[in-house]
């Protein structure tokens, strides 16, 4: 039952945002003071359109006061978060501001290895992470956030000193094939996968930022010794090396392997585009343990930043309606403030079995890649 073979001619699917073109809904946005550094320029919602994928939006700006200095500046963004899940909201900001807006996009690590090495010279304005490890790696390069900012997400999705706050939730869970297996079939915990009977059946992606976050919430949890046990046998059990989420979910669907250890996000693209008879879905692990996690994207404001005005207006428009609809709707995260309501299709937050590992608990992302990189996961 286990060992099947892929079904030939199904095609792996393509990374697709499901996000259609954008239309428009009214913002009105303010253009800020006359002085030299224009203020943030807030984002007013109008009104909201209350939909299942798509979070249409139309921007307008204000008309400028006569200042004499009308440049709204410009933004630099280091962003962990790929192109393809958040380039159109970043638009959508861009065109109601103004602002030129100027990204550069890495793995999470990858940019805050990179911050560290610039330290206070750094052009980035803002870090906009996949994940709390990336982001605790460099808060002390941070400025704290104002606390009206900070309250609007829930506690335990932001960092203990203010200085990052959790933009959208992602749960950690099994994409497995429907074809062969029934979540019945699943064990409770990361611990089962160890067993003879998945050998070469599990994928996993090791260069991954939110794999490695699990990695680090396994350590918090099961301590160095059991975390280092697990992922060395893992490796006996012939794991199979992925670089990212979407090609597990599709290698799942075709039989290539049984089931992927992945966000759960990723497999509603693929049903949104492929149907309900999409062959693959998602499980949170029953045992509450470190791999059913609830991890979250975040994003914080560099001390040394240039436009810290630009920046803060930002993070408000992440946390804006419009921006956390479009993230419910079109990636299918949890959104973060309490007047957006996530997807139906999603499990509630609250009735998935969460460890008891805070955010602050995963701070320590080189001790993660240390280890990884000792048992031979990573090269």
């Amino acid at each position: 039952m286990m060992h099947r073979q892929a079904k030939p001619g199904r095609r792996t699917l393509p990374w697709l945002l499901i996000a259609a073109a954008l239309a428009l809904i009214p913002l009105i946005v303010a253009c800020g003071s006359p002085a030299a550094q224009p203020a943030p320029a807030p984002v007013e919602v109008t009104r909201v359109v209350e939909v299942t994928r798509e979070v249409p939006v139309e921007v307008t700006r204000a008309a400028p006061e006569s200042s004499g200095n009308d440049d709204p500046g410009k933004l630099v963004i280091y962003s962990g978060r790929s192109e393809s899940l958040v380039d159109p909201i970043i638009q959508q900001f861009k065109g109601a501001t103004g602002i030129d807006v100027q990204v550069k996009y890495a793995g999470t690590s990858a940019l805050a290895a990179t911050l560290l090495e610039e330290g206070g010279n750094s052009p980035a304005d803002v870090f906009y992470a996949q994940d709390p490890g990336g982001l605790a790696a460099v808060s002390e390069m941070m400025v704290a956030l104002p606390e009206d900012v900070i309250a609007m997400t829930p506690e335990w999705a932001r960092s203990a000193d203010g200085s990052w706050v959790g933009i959208t939730g992602r749960a950690r869970v099994v994409v497995y094939g429907t074809d062969d297996l029934t979540e019945a079939d699943l064990p409770d915990d990361l611990w089962g996968f160890t067993e003879p009977r998945w050998k070469g059946r599990v994928g996993w992606a090791p260069t991954n930022g939110s794999f490695q976050a699990m990695v680090t919430a396994l350590r918090a949890g099961w301590g160095e010794e059991r975390t280092e046990q697990w992922l060395r046998a893992m490796l006996d059990n012939d794991v199979q090396d992925y670089p990212k989420n979407t090609p597990q979910v599709a290698a799942a669907a075709s039989g290539e392997i049984d089931v992927g250890l992945v966000n759960h996000y990723y497999l509603y693209r693929f049903i949104a585009e492929e149907g309900e008879d999409f062959p693959a879905r998602n499980a949170h692990l029953r045992a509450a343990g470190p791999g059913a996690i609830v991890l979250v994207s975040g994003v914080s404001i560099l001390e040394s930043a240039d436009n810290p005005e630009n920046a803060e207006a930002f993070v408000r428009f992440l946390l804006s309606k419009v921006a956390q609809q479009y993230f419910a709707g079109s990636t299918f995260e949890y959104p973060m403030v309490e007047e957006v309501r996530p997807s139906v299709l999603l499990t509630p937050l609250d009735d998935i079995g969460q460890p008891d590992i805070t955010l602050a608990d995963l701070a320590d992302l080189a001790g993660t890649q240390a280890l990884l990189q000792e048992v031979g996961a990573l090269p």
